[in-house]
């Protein structure tokens, strides 16, 4: 079987979205794993599936699978993408608010133009419970161990969840030990990207997330909405916020708590192909 893809990213964070709204999603986890392979397959960062809604409140539904086959909740690096995909298609206009379903929920986009998509991400959620994290009731900081020591990090749930930990310097070392150790740390039920967070002033973040299932990645959408969230709720930041990525730069706007959180950033086409899908099974 061929399988006709486009490959995408949004500043750095890349994709490969199918269009499954006229067929069923083909893939198993193995099948995902090479064609995430970026010596021997085509290399992602995420799958995402555009398909048909799943309920009448929206336009599209999207699927989210890493690297490593698992699925995700959200993305927001990869909402944007499949705006712009749907609207290189015909599917979706330039300046008109669209419901589009995610695994974790609906979430609403804009087209600013073919290639810049805001993103309401809905409210960021700091209950433990929810995020899931183990903790006995919602705080701005916890103390988590990590392989003996101990880091002080925020934890919220932007679809999917996330640890945000402040630094002085994203180039230390132990970064990369520790970006792992988070992402799979036993207080956080299913896993959690791991955002290192250095606050340049009050309107200016400079962010590294490990991801759960990607691993380091350029950029990370609902990381920086996340580490925006977590300092704007600890009053260290703005209302909007520019966040900068390795692979570029994203604005984040949320004026607190009873309000949505909104993302802006770019979404790029890089090319189009066809992949054979190896016989495999998970």
């Amino acid at each position: 079987m061929q399988l006709r893809f486009s490959k995408m990213h949004g500043i750095g964070n890349d994709f490969v979205v199918l269009d499954c709204r006229q067929r069923a999603f083909p893939l198993d986890a193995a099948q995902i794993r090479a064609l995430a392979d970026r010596h021997t397959g085509v290399g992602f960062d995420q799958l995402l599936s555009v398909e048909p809604a799943r309920s009448p409140d929206g336009a599209f539904y999207y699927g989210i699978w890493n690297a490593d086959g698992s699925p995700s909740g959200q993305c927001g690096n990869g909402v944007r993408c499949v705006a712009a995909w749907l609207h290189r298609a015909g599917a979706l206009a330039i300046g008109k608010d669209v419901a589009i379903e995610s695994p974790s929920g609906p979430v609403t986009v804009r087209l600013l133009g073919a290639h810049e998509v805001t993103v309401d991400m809905g409210e960021p959620v700091f209950e433990p419970a929810r995020i899931p994290f183990a903790a006995d009731a919602a705080a701005d900081r916890y103390a988590i161990d990590a392989a003996g020591e101990t880091l002080d990090i925020g934890a919220v749930s932007m679809g999917n969840p996330h640890a945000v930990v402040t630094v002085d310097d994203l180039a230390d070392p132990v970064l990369a030990r520790l970006g792992p150790l988070l992402t799979s740390h036993p207080r956080f039920a299913q896993g959690a990207n791991a955002g290192f967070v250095r606050r340049l002033d009050r309107r200016h973040l400079r962010l590294r997330v490990h991801e759960r299932g990607a691993g380091w990645t350029l950029a990370c959408g609902t990381g920086a909405c996340a580490a925006m969230a977590v300092l704007r709720r600890r009053g260290e930041v703005d209302a909007t916020v520019a966040v900068e990525l390795p692979g570029g730069t994203l604005r984040i706007d949320w004026a607190g708590p009873g309000h949505t959180l909104w993302m802006t950033g770019p979404a790029a086409f890089a090319f189009e192909g066809e992949w054979p899908v190896p016989a495999t099974s998970a």
